[in-house]
């Protein structure tokens, strides 16, 4: 008997909201939240890239993505520099690559203990099967 498909999607949203509570936790003793860590992560892996890219990575709006990127440089964790025509390109700064670094630690351990239940081989089945859902869609994927 296989399982129903509204549970199957409820429990993949359950566990993403599991974890967007606990890494907002936290990151919180480090000044920031997961949105924020995860704008640096996306700019640290797509330098240069346009806030339009950025918002599609970090699944925002482009007008939502462009207040945080804001308060981000406002912050000192970003660099947004004129790119080609109104484009904006965004940088991280050091204070932005040290902050992210420390909220590596913090996420990692979060997941680590999220996973544990699952062997080594189960993850990576998981994460594959994941990743072939994904390839369905047109959004793109930031591995």
């Amino acid at each position: 008997m296989s399982v129903e498909l509204q549970k199957l999607g409820q429990a993949v949203k359950r566990l993403q909201h599991r974890h967007h509570r606990t890494l907002d936790a936290r990151l919180a003793p480090l000044g920031t939240t997961l949105v924020q860590w995860d704008a640096l992560r996306a700019v640290s892996q797509h330098p240069d890239a346009s806030s339009h890219l950025l918002a599609q990575i970090t699944f925002q709006t482009d007008q939502s993505f462009g207040a945080l990127a804001a308060r981000l440089a406002a912050q000192g964790l970003i660099e947004r520099v004129a790119g080609t025509g109104r484009a904006l390109r965004h940088r991280l700064t050091p204070a932005g690559d040290a902050l992210l670094h420390k909220g590596h630690v913090v996420v990692n351990e979060a997941f680590s203990e999220s996973f544990a239940p699952l062997t080594a081989s189960e993850r990576d089945t998981f994460y594959a099967l994941l990743m072939r859902l994904l390839r369905t869609s047109d959004e793109p994927l930031a591995e």
